[in-house]
This record gives structure tokens, sequence and C-alpha cells, in this order.
């Protein structure tokens, strides 16, 4: 039996989620509360972990509570990415919970802001520190936007299929191309054709993209195509969709999720994905550096 052609498909069926790592557990039966004094949205938010499924939740000073279902994944020993999504109305929260720092991030993401584009989906940050009994925090620093990243270029893969390369030329922008064919180096591999017959009908891949800088070696990146939303509504079929990515350059892997709409036949489904991901330095041509961005004046 050759497991290989075996499973072949089924890894590949699994798409971009098809590297991530398994769930964590370990804030099962944890409770934390979030001092949340820099950003957008400030004031308490106290996350209950009731099981490895379940988290009860209370933001913005108990605007907004209820339980949800939660995913975690870790980025290194000490870091966790926590994700779970609401209905009515529609938006994804996403944490990184720092314990070596004892820092917090909080990303909000809603649908239906935007009175002209109702799938678009915008991101709110928030910015802390993980309450502690008896505890002083004195410290005070606080993840936050950075433009460390600016002037990386990278491949990452997501399975034994997909791989795309990300060139971080802004502190607000990022383009998107493909990896190439080393033995014919004119020539971008096609990976599952990702429809680029589609993109090609955009004045480029840019889309904005949020840097936050979460300690050494380690950044939250978020992107969002709200752009290809804007030109190409259903076409592509992803709406809006925003990834974010909690990426540790020390060992050159990320853990992320994904999250927005499909719509296919005229209707539409929710995507909630967990995706993981290896890098590799990539070169690309300079002028991904240096072309302006098309959608700014």
């Amino acid at each position: 039996m050759n497991l290989s052609e075996k499973y072949d498909s089924i890894a590949a069926g699994l798409s971009i989620g098809q590297y991530c790592p398994p769930r964590c557990f370990e804030l099962a039966g944890k409770e934390f509360r979030f001092i949340m004094d820099t950003g957008e949205e400030t004031g308490d938010i106290v996350l209950n972990f009731v099981d490895e499924t379940k988290v009860q939740f209370s933001v913005q000073n108990g605007k907004r509570s209820g339980e949800a279902n939660y995913e975690c994944r870790k980025s290194d020993d000490w870091t966790y990415l926590v994700t779970y999504c609401l209905q009515d109305p529609r938006e994804n929260h996403t944490f990184v919970i720092d314990k070596e720092q004892g820092l917090v991030t909080f990303l909000r993401c809603p649908l239906g802001e935007n009175p002209y584009y109702p799938y678009l989906i915008e991101s709110h940050w928030t910015f802390g520190y993980i309450f502690e009994e008896g505890k002083e925090h004195t410290d005070r620093r606080r993840h936050g936007f950075t433009d460390d990243v600016t002037g990386t270029c990278v491949k990452w893969t997501y399975g034994h299929k997909l791989a795309t390369v990300h060139v971080y030329y802004s502190s607000n922008w990022y383009r998107i191309t493909y990896p190439r064919d080393k033995s014919k180096p004119e020539e971008p591999v096609s990976t599952e054709n990702l429809n680029n017959a589609v993109t090609n009908l955009l004045p480029g891949p840019d889309e904005p993209c949020f840097y936050v800088k979460i300690k050494e070696g380690m950044y939250l990146v978020s992107c969002t195509e709200q752009n290809m939303e804007k030109i190409l509504g259903d076409k592509m079929g992803f709406r809006s969709d925003t990834l974010c990515f909690l990426d540790n350059w020390n060992r050159m892997y990320s853990v992320g999720r994904g999250y927005g709409t499909a719509t296919h036949e005229g209707k539409d489904s929710e995507i909630f994905v967990m995706i993981g991901k290896y890098a590799s330095p990539e070169e690309v041509d300079e002028h991904f550096f240096t072309d302006p961005c098309p959608y700014l004046v």
C-alpha cells in the first residue's frame, strides 16, 4: 500500500488548515481578567474557559457577553492565540494571551459596519495586561503596532500542495504572490489554481494589513481582503475574509485563524478555520517592494 497516494487527496482537502497544530486545552478551567487600557475599545474583559471548548466572555466592561465555542493554539510555550465567533451581529474575537510578559492583545472583527459593503470586515484593536489579584502591574509597556516587519518577504507553506508568498512592503499593507518553480525561474507555480484569472481583474494584490509586535521574534499579522470584496464581490467566492497569524520567527512557523463569508451559487456560508503554516525565505522581484499601492493617491 502506498500511503502517500491513499491520503494525498484527503490531506489536500484540508486546504489552508492542513498543517494546523492540534487544539490546546491548557486554558480549560481557568478564568482571566484583562485590563484593556490602550486602543479603540478600552475596558475590562473577562474570559472564563469553562472547559476544552466553551468560554464565557464579557468584553468592553460587559457591553457584549455570553458563551461561545473557542479555539486555542500556541505559538510558543507562553503565548496563546484564542478565538471565537459571535452571531447577531456577526463578529470574531481574537486574543493573544502573552503569559510571559503578562500582556494581552484583543482584535475585534465585525461585519456590517460599512453601509456600502455589508460583507466588509473591519478590525478594532485594544491592548492591555493580565490582572493578578494582589499584584500591581507596574510595567507601562504594551503590545503595539510596528514597522519591524516592513521589508520582509517569506513563503508560507500551509499544506503539501498549498503555499503563498507574502511581501510586507509597508507598515499598513501587504502583497501576495506565489512561489516560482525553481526549475523554471520565470514560471509561477500554480497552487490549486487559486482563481488567478479572477484576481487578475484587480488593480493589484495589495490588501490592508496590521502588524503588532508581541515580543522579540513574534508578531501578530492581520490582513483583510477588503479590496477584493469591493471590486469583485461574490465573483471570488470569498467575501472580505480576514486572516490573522501569530508569527513565530524564532521557529519560522505560525498559527492563525481565518474568518469571513463564502458565497456559492447565491448562498452564504460562514468561514471560520484554524491555520498552521511554515516559513522559508523567498526572493521576489524588487518591484514588489517599490511599486506604489494602487489603492492610494
